[in-house]
C-alpha cells in the first residue's frame, strides 16, 4: 500500500499539481458563510445595482494678476448637475474684437446640461435607452449642444457625464463618459482598498494641444468676418468629432471627480491634487458610506484654486515653486469643479421633476412663449429667472455658474442645507 500511495505522489509531481483534498460538510458549511460575508462586504463597498448621480461644487477665480489690469472679463464658466459636471475656458483675445468672451462658454455649458438632464436623467431602475433616441454619447451630446449656440466665441471645454444605462450580467453598472476638448483635465480619484483606505488616482485625461504649444488649444470656435473670413462651422463640428478624446469609466459610489481648467493643471501636479483631497475628504471607517458635504466639496475646490495661484509667486526664498509647466507656474483665470459620485433617490426624481415643470410654465409665459410682450428688463437685484422655493428639506439642483460666488451646488445630497439660506434650487 505504501508503495502504491508513493506512485501516486509520483504521478501527480510529475503532472506539476497538487492533489485535491475531500473537504467535510462542517468546514464546506464554513467555508460557504466566509464567501457570503465577503461577496456581501464587497456588494455593500461598490453596489452596480442602483443608479448614481454627481454631488458636486464648483470654484473660479480671476488671477489676481490679470485683475489689477483691470476691465478683464473671466471666461471661464463651471457646470455642475446631478448628471453631467462641465468646465469650459473661453479664449480671453476674442475680447479684442469686441466679442464677449464668456459667451459662448456660457451657452455650450447651459446647453450640455439641458441636454444632459434631458436625455440621462435615470429612475430607481437606472436608464432605459433601448427604444432607440436621445442620448448617443458624448461627441454627439456636444455636437447638438453646440448646434443649439449662437453666441460668438472660443472655448476649451472638458465635460462628465453620468450613463446609468449600462449593465453587465443583468444589473446596473453606472459609468462615466467624458469628452476633453482642449486643454481642460479631469482627474478621477477612487478609495481602491475599501472605505477606509486613501484616495487614488485611477484616471486622468491629457491636454490637447497644438503642437504642444501650452498657447494653443484645440477649441470649439464661432467666429465672424472679423477674425475670419473663411470661417465655417463645419469646422467646429469637426473639432468635436474629430479632435475630441472621449472616454468611459467605470463609476462607483464615492467616487471623487476633480475637473479643471489649465489654470489649475498647469500650476499643480497630479499628486499634490491627490495629497489635497486626501487631506479635506479623509476616509470613513465602518458603517456605510456617507456623501461628503457638499460644503466640504467646494472647500476642496477653493483651496485647489488658491494653490494654483500661489504657484505664481515667488517664494521668501526668492525662487519660484515647481509647476507641471514650469517655475513659477501660469498666471491664468482658474476655474475648478470638484464632484463625488452617489446614489440617486426618489428625492432626486421628485426635485427635478418640480424644476422641470417649473421651467415649462417659464417658458410658456416668459418672452417668445404664449405672451410675447410681457418681455421687461429684469432688476439685476431680482432672483434669477429659474428659482424656484422648497419647503423642507432642499433639494438643489445647481447649473452653471459663470462668476466665483457660486451658490449651492449640490446634486446627491438634498437634505444638506435645510431651514437655510440655501434651502432653494437654482437653475440659472
Amino acid at each position: 500500500m505504501a508503495q502504491q500511495q508513493q506512485q501516486q505522489q509520483n504521478q501527480q509531481q510529475a503532472l506539476g499539481r497538487s492533489p485535491t483534498f475531500l473537504v467535510g460538510t462542517a468546514q464546506q458549511r464554513v467555508n460557504l458563510q466566509e464567501f457570503k460575508r465577503n461577496d456581501q462586504h464587497l456588494s455593500e463597498d461598490y453596489r452596480k445595482n442602483k443608479p448614481l448621480c454627481f454631488s458636486a461644487r464648483g470654484y473660479q477665480k480671476t488671477h489676481p494678476r490679470k485683475a489689477e489690469r483691470g476691465h478683464h472679463r473671466d471666461a471661464d464658466v463651471t457646470l455642475c448637475s446631478p448628471i453631467c459636471l462641465g468646465v469650459a475656458d473661453g479664449v480671453s483675445q476674442i475680447e479684442d474684437f469686441g466679442i464677449d468672451s464668456s459667451a459662448l462658454p456660457r451657452e455650450l455649458m447651459a446647453q450640455c446640461e439641458e441636454l444632459a438632464m434631458d436625455q440621462l436623467l435615470p429612475d430607481a431602475k437606472g436608464l432605459d435607452l433601448t427604444q432607440g433616441g436621445g442620448y448617443q454619447g458624448p461627441v454627439s451630446l456636444m455636437r447638438e449642444a453646440y448646434e443649439n449656440t449662437e453666441a460668438l466665441g472660443s472655448t476649451t471645454a472638458i465635460l462628465a457625464l453620468l450613463d446609468n444605462s449600462t449593465q453587465i450580467h443583468g444589473k446596473l453598472h453606472p459609468m462615466i463618459a467624458i469628452l476633453s476638448i482642449g486643454d481642460c483635465e479631469l482627474l478621477i480619484l477612487r478609495r481602491l482598498r475599501g472605505r477606509g483606505s486613501p484616495l487614488q488616482a485611477i484616471f486622468h485625461t491629457e491636454m490637447q494641444r497644438i503642437g504642444g504649444h501650452a498657447q494653443q488649444p484645440i477649441q470649439i470656435a464661432r467666429v465672424d468676418d472679423r477674425i475670419d473670413p473663411d470661417f465655417d462651422e463645419a469646422c467646429a463640428i469637426e473639432v468635436i468629432e474629430r479632435g475630441s478624446a472621449a472616454h468611459y469609466v467605470s463609476c462607483y459610489e464615492g467616487d471623487i471627480l476633480i475637473l479643471g481648467s489649465d489654470g489649475v493643471f498647469d500650476n499643480m501636479f497630479l499628486d499634490e491634487a491627490v495629497a489635497l483631497a486626501n487631506e479635506m475628504i479623509p476616509p470613513i471607517y465602518g458603517g456605510q458610506f456617507v456623501p461628503t458635504h457638499p460644503g466640504v466639496l467646494e472647500q476642496v475646490a477653493t483651496r485647489i484654486v488658491m494653490e494654483c495661484h500661489s504657484k505664481t509667486q515667488c517664494r521668501a526664498d526668492g525662487r519660484f515653486p515647481d509647476t507641471p509647466i514650469g517655475k513659477g507656474g501660469k498666471v491664468d483665470d482658474t476655474s475648478c469643479v470638484v464632484g463625488e459620485a452617489v446614489e440617486w433617490t426618489e428625492s432626486h426624481s421628485e426635485a427635478w421633476s418640480t424644476v422641470q415643470r417649473q421651467r415649462q410654465f417659464r417658458k410658456i409665459f416668459h418672452c417668445g412663449g404664449m405672451f410675447d410682450g410681457c418681455c421687461k428688463e429684469e432688476d439685476d437685484g431680482e432672483e434669477s429667472e429659474y428659482e424656484v422655493e422648497f419647503q423642507g428639506q432642499a433639494r438643489e439642483f445647481s447649473s452653471f455658474n459663470e462668476r466665483a460666488p457660486n451658490g449651492y451646488h449640490s446634486a446627491g445630497y438634498p437634505e444638506a442645507y435645510q431651514n437655510t439660506e440655501h434651502d432653494r434650487c437654482s437653475i440659472l
